[in-house]
């Protein structure tokens, strides 16, 4: 079935979108002023949302009566391009004979009631009003004032002045009719679509709502300026992404979401299954925890582990920071121990019984994940077609509350084969420098707003990230610069062999160094259990890359070529070795040097944008407790 929408000649100098008979209002508004007043007087097609408006009413005065020659008085000899006439302008035209015959029959004035009702029967010229709208398409910030008058396109205010109302529309270019900001306005010749809006229920009907608000509509929030121009940013540093990889000889992979390996060793992952509510033979319903899917067992194992070792502290004296660590500790694994037993207690129907779970009988026949990291399965890419890289979401089941995390976050992971641990920072501190431009040069419309609406320091920020040299230091260096320091008080005690905090990076980074830091060469303890092991045994080749009011951005390793490293890694993971049986034929079978990091590309929209929370970088954010769209 053919459009109805009729099809409007354009110039070469703004063009329809090829699938649909309309024009971008970007074509229109970001062009220089001698540009934009060229545009005057071409008929375009325009749709998006309206933003604001007003309306301006006019009385319609009647049209003067001119002397008309006998023979204009039939139509046969009417000129052919004389413009049809509406009845309205008929009556209005002979409002002054009707007027002449009230004075006939109303008589002197010595009758007025006579003559009052004689004039209520004149028919009145309606009132005109002229709509003023501020609409926008999500092409760009600004906003095309589109014009319409009821005199020529029948519409109420009801219908075209409410928020959010949608419309297309064909008109004229034309130069604004008052002085303002606008360089150029639509007249509006007819509208060819609208879509009206339930105003009370219209969640963005009030201005200015708060970014925290507007979480609660995320499937309307992208229509506000804010969230459009963050999704217009995030969607260059996509493009930018694929740009940069594939300038350099990458090829782009797809790596499975389900899995049934855990990536790294030590994280929290969801479980897939179809066996939730399922009946066992022995008649209980059998499911999946609600919880992380650790079993009190587990827990309780750990919880005497912990105990010895506060024990071993309290005889050692001089230690007391790593007590009172342990201490803290001991204390939060009690607690979960608690809330999996109160959990069992109340939701046993839910609860898995490892005795009655049969896996065999799952969809995919074993235990199974949404991924944790997708690197594993990009080595074996790599060991094979050489650079690779993937853009997806991976999933952490950790309940955390916090503005840099949420379950679902989108990751760009690259590995290398026949590279070592410098060449994957190398990569990495180029990549990061090249999206930092990539914003700065394909989103300056949108750079300008964020800069006056959100961080007055965003772009200068990103300018000088992408000159300056990073510093590069060993995790021993880091620990070191930490502890010298005395005029800030860190809630977490540090010591060699522990992470470092989110307050520890924050300090080197906005603080000590004031740019960008590349931490390297971190205990192989608290690093996944594939990072190739160094020559001193404790230390492995990996590295994080720590960005003022960011963080951690990028995290990398060179990872473990040698089969029998590989292998007591998995031991000392405590991992199932038939889960990673895959995994170690990379080593028997022609393995190589390799390395690679992932970016946490949320955590870039975060850094170009001058958001604060992760939630309002992503456009359909999944946290703990909230996937309700």
């Amino acid at each position: 079935m053919k459009s109805q929408e009729p099809k409007v000649s354009t110039s070469s100098l703004i063009m329809p979108l090829e699938y649909s008979n309309r024009v971008t209002l970007k074509t229109i508004l970001e062009r220089s002023d001698g540009e934009v007043l060229g545009l005057v007087g071409q008929t375009v097609v325009v749709g998006g949302w309206v933003k604001s408006s007003k309306e301006v009413k006019k009385e319609a005065a009647p049209p003067a009566q001119a002397p008309a020659p006998a023979v204009a008085a039939d139509a046969s000899l009417a000129s052919p391009g004389t413009k049809d006439v509406s009845c309205v302008e008929i009556l209005q035209s002979r409002i002054p004979f009707f007027r002449s015959i009230i004075r006939v029959l109303g008589g002197s004035a010595s009758a007025p009631a006579v003559q009052q009702k004689l004039e209520a029967l004149i028919p009145k010229p309606p009132l005109r009003s002229t709509f003023f709208l501020q609409i926008n398409d999500g092409s760009c910030v600004s906003n095309l004032q589109v014009v319409i008058d009821s005199a020529i396109v029948s519409v109420s205010a009801g219908q075209i002045l409410p928020s959010g109302t949608c419309i297309l529309a064909q008109g004229v270019l034309e130069k604004p009719s008052a002085h303002g900001k606008q360089k150029i306005e639509l007249k509006v010749e007819k509208i060819l679509h609208l879509g009206t809006v339930e105003e009370d229920k219209y969640p963005l009907s009030r201005k200015r709502i708060p970014l925290d608000s507007l979480r609660d509509c995320s499937h309307i929030r992208p229509r506000t300026t804010t969230v459009a121009s963050v999704t217009r940013i995030r969607s260059a540093l996509d493009f930018g992404t694929h740009t940069f990889f594939q300038n350099h000889g990458f090829l782009h992979v797809q790596v499975p979401i389900i899995t049934a390996t855990d990536s790294e060793g030590f994280s929290e992952k969801f479980q897939v299954t179809t066996l939730l509510g399922r009946t066992s033979k022995k008649g209980d319903q059998v499911g999946v925890s609600d919880a992380e899917c650790v079993s009190l067992e587990t827990v309780k194992s750990a919880i005497k582990e912990k105990s010895s070792l506060v024990e071993q502290f309290k005889r050692s004296d001089s230690n007391r920071e790593a007590l009172a660590a342990a201490l803290q500790d001991l204390r939060k694994t009690n607690e979960l121990a608690q809330q999996i037993e109160a959990r069992e207690k109340s939701k046993s129907v839910t609860a898995v019984k490892a005795d009655l779970v049969n896996f065999n009988e799952d969809f995919f026949g074993c235990p199974s994940y949404l991924t944790v990291s997708g690197r594993l399965h990009l080595e074996s890419c790599a060991c094979a077609l050489g650079h690779v890289y993937s853009f997806g979401p991976r999933f952490r089941a950790d309940k955390t509350v916090s503005p840099k995390h949420v379950a679902e976050m989108w990751t760009v992971e690259v590995e290398m084969a026949f590279s070592q641990l410098e060449d994957a920072m190398k990569c990495a501190e180029d990549y990061f420098k090249f999206l930092c431009r990539w914003v700065l040069d394909n989103c300056s419309e949108d750079m300008n707003f964020v800069s006056k609406r959100i961080d007055k320091m965003v772009a200068h920020r990103l300018e000088y990230m992408m000159s300056t040299s990073y510093e590069q230091i060993p995790y021993r260096e880091a620990v070191e610069i930490l502890r010298k320091v005395t005029d800030k008080a860190f809630e977490t005690q540090l010591q060699w062999g522990v992470p470092l905090t989110v307050e520890h990076l924050s300090y080197l980074a906005d603080e000590h160094y004031r740019r960008p830091v590349i931490i390297y060469d971190y205990p192989k303890a608290v690093k996944p259990f594939y990072a190739r092991l160094n020559d001193d045994g404790k230390t492995v080749a990996a590295f994080e890359m720590v960005v003022p009011k960011i963080g951690t951005m990028i995290t990398g390793s060179q990872n473990e070529e040698r089969f029998d490293m590989l292998n007591t890694r998995i031991k000392e993971f405590d991992l199932s070795k038939d889960q990673y049986e895959w995994y170690l034929d990379l080593r028997r079978h022609g393995t190589v040097k390799h390395s690679g990091f992932s970016l946490a590309f949320d955590l870039m929209v975060l850094l170009t944008t001058g958001l604060t929370d992760v939630r309002d970088a992503i456009p359909f954010p999944r946290s703990h407790g909230k996937a309700n769209n």
